[in-house]
């Protein structure tokens, strides 16, 4: 019986010793740094994390749960039954990026508004015919256009003064994007991430070489048939988000004009903004998105103003061409030296 216990004692330990072994084992593999990639919104979504876990699944229920919110792409989505009147009540989703909306219109000054979906339609059916809108084509479309014309109740029902009133968040739901699979991740355990959707980037942590991640801001190079990347400088982010808005692609020429794809709420015009990028880092990633399209619309004289009275939480980088000699030339908020090398 004696002989007996120390078999067992023995199986006992060598099995404690194997499981040790594969212990550290999936501990290794915790240190692996994993790499998603898809299509989301008619964009290209990169993931980078560190994790024993493959959460690509995840990824993609975070991205298409949005999808059914708040996509404009999708016919089915809340916001889209919402803008033909199919329905008035929001869900979580909608509902938050419509207060997010109204509350940074009202600090941009109006500079930013998701009521222009309407005049960009029309911009873009004009465009495509090679012409552009007249005067009498804009102020029509004006008459349904303006954030302070929709509301929303503590329900979550949507209010529109004008039944052909729409919206479109596409310049910031790709940044809540970053931040929902952002907080996925966490949810699972990751501290060191990089999540990035058609530019929008949110970072935490480091990469596998246990430095910041590094994310570089475009020089504007105009093209509009293709992406052309030349680095402006590389920003060194380990807690944050980063967005960036320009008319440098994105662009049609017609009658010799260059029609950018950014709408000035004011005028109901496409933005003839002197400014060719502006990139923002702020604490999330919906913010940095929104904030960006507002600079483009304000130009660089009222971003510069508005990014100096905002230097406590946001970071700016405003690049322009320079009026006497064409040459570009960038301004860097005083919050931006922390995150450059």
């Amino acid at each position: 019986m004696k002989k007996m216990r120390r078999y067992i004692a023995v199986w006992v330990a060598l099995a404690a010793a194997i499981a040790a072994i594969l212990f550290l084992g999936d501990g290794e593999k915790e240190k692996a740094y994993r790499v998603a990639s898809g299509v989301v919104w008619h964009t290209v979504y990169n993931v980078t994390y560190e994790s024993g876990r493959d959460l690509g699944d995840s990824i993609v229920a975070v991205t298409s749960a949005i999808d059914r919110s708040a996509s404009m792409y999708n016919r089915q989505s809340v916001l889209s039954r919402i803008n033909v009147g199919a329905t008035d009540q929001a869900d979580a989703t909608v509902a938050r990026l419509l207060r997010r909306s109204q509350e940074i219109s009202r600090e941009t000054s109006g500079a930013f508004d998701p009521t222009v979906a309407p005049l960009m339609r029309l911009w873009k059916t004009q465009t495509d015919s090679a012409a552009l809108p007249t005067k009498a084509d804009i102020d029509s479309v004006m008459q349904f256009v303006g954030i302070g014309k929709v509301g929303i109740d503590a329900a979550g029902r949507v209010t529109k003064a004008d039944s052909r009133l729409s919206l479109d968040f596409s310049a910031i739901a790709k940044g809540l994007g970053c931040d929902e699979v952002a907080r996925m991740l966490e949810r699972n355990g990751v501290e060191n991430y990089v999540v990035e959707i058609g530019g929008e980037v949110v970072a935490r942590g480091v990469n596998k070489r246990g430095e910041p991640w590094a994310v570089a801001v475009d020089m504007p190079v105009a093209n509009a048939d293709s992406v052309v990347h030349t680095s402006a400088m590389v920003l060194h982010i380990d807690s944050g988000a980063v967005a960036t808005s320009g008319n440098y692609r994105n662009y049609k020429v017609v009658d010799g004009r260059k029609i950018a794809h950014i709408i000035d709420p004011a005028t109901g015009c496409t933005a003839q903004s002197d400014l060719l990028s502006a990139t923002v880092v702020a604490a999330n990633c919906m913010d940095a998105d929104a904030y960006a399209t507002a600079l483009m619309v304000m130009g660089l004289q009222r971003a510069r103003e508005f990014a100096e009275r905002r230097a406590a939480d946001l970071a700016v980088v405003l690049i322009y061409a320079d009026e006497a000699d064409g040459s570009l030339q960038v301004w860097r908020s005083p919050g931006v030296a922390r995150y450059e090398r």
